[in-house]
């Protein structure tokens, strides 16, 4: 009987040796409650309470959580329909007041967020919602934070996931959008029309420019050449003039001097100007304006005469003794 009552008050023993030990993990806490008060907080590792008194009524993980909050209707405030859901990243900073301030945290915040969404969303129009999600985050980081505080929770961060507007609303969207980028294509072609008629303006411009430019050049070169071409004609004329005034005073020199020494050198000379003078009239046959002329052979020796006279005259004044030397013409024998 003692064996029994022994056995009995060790397993007694046991389990109340093993209720007092409590293990707690990295990362989580847990609340112990005696008598149904509030006692302490049990903190990651090994600890000990005293068995059929003490009881463990909370345990929960520190570490941050993500809160999905599920999709719901917003009216914005020119009375669009949109659905809009989210995320909340938080983390139980004081467990106490997570487990006695709020009954059900989770449902509590799923709630609030709810609320501060749709508060939220009935401040901007339908364009600002698409425009403004950063600030539309950090609102109601803000607003949250706030709003937990009292149940020892911290709100890291809140990001709106999708903002979707209504079918209506959706297809009205499409052909505004539509529109404007008909309109932006409008504009676009006109411009690159615009640009394009400019360019072609600037490029005939340029190039009647050039033409002129190069006319003008080719006219100035034109000038320049014949200006050039004229004067190298004056002076190969000019040499060729003197070229030949030298030739005629060389050879007049040497006929002078033949008459001089040779008393029938006049005889050569007035065959000399006979046919000086048919070569004269070949030439006047070969121009294109050419004339008819006719003449008497008879008058050549008398033309011969005045031509002798003429010679000798001019050559008696420099040289008397020439004139002497050189007698009359023959008309007969010229004939």
């Amino acid at each position: 009987m003692e064996q029994f009552f022994l056995l009995v008050f060790l397993a007694l023993g046991g389990s109340a040796l093993a209720g007092s030990v409590k293990v707690v993990n990295q990362g989580n806490e847990a609340l112990v409650e005696r008598l149904g008060s509030y006692n302490k907080k049990l903190e990651p590792g090994l600890n000990f309470v005293v068995p059929f008194v003490d009881r463990v009524v909370f345990r929960e993980t520190i570490r941050e959580k993500v809160l999905d909050i599920p999709p719901q209707q917003c009216i914005t405030r020119d009375n669009v329909t949109i659905t809009a859901d989210a995320v909340v990243y938080w983390r139980i900073m004081d467990m106490e007041k997570s487990y006695y301030k709020v009954e059900n945290l989770q449902a509590a915040m799923v709630n609030l967020v709810l609320t501060q969404i749709r508060a939220e969303m009935g401040k901007l129009e339908l364009d600002e919602t698409f425009t403004a999600r950063s600030q539309i985050n950090e609102t109601l980081l803000h607003e949250l934070d706030v709003a937990t505080d009292p149940w020892g929770v911290k709100v890291t961060r809140v990001e709106l996931r999708d903002i979707i507007p209504s079918q209506a609303v959706r297809e009205s969207m499409e052909l505004q959008m539509s529109a404007e980028r008909r309109k932006r294509a409008a504009i676009l072609t006109s411009e690159g029309d615009r640009e394009s008629a400019v360019n072609s303006a600037r490029g005939k411009a340029d190039a009647q420019l050039l033409d002129a430019e190069a006319r003008q050049k080719a006219v100035i070169l034109q000038a320049e050449a014949e200006q050039k071409a004229i004067v190298l004609k004056a002076q190969a004329e000019r040499q060729q003039q003197v070229l030949k005034a030298q030739a005629i005073a060389e050879s007049a020199d040497i006929i002078a001097q033949k008459i001089q020494t040779n008393p029938l050198a006049h005889q050569a000379l007035e065959v000399l100007f006979a046919l000086g003078y048919l070569d004269m009239g070949a030439t006047i046959g070969k121009s294109e304006s050419s004339k008819v002329m006719f003449m008497d052979p008879r008058t050549i020796p008398a033309t011969l005469e005045g031509i002798r006279s003429i010679v000798s005259d001019g050559q008696t004044d420099s040289n008397p003794l020439l004139a002497k030397e050189m007698p009359p013409v023959n008309n007969k024998h010229a004939s």
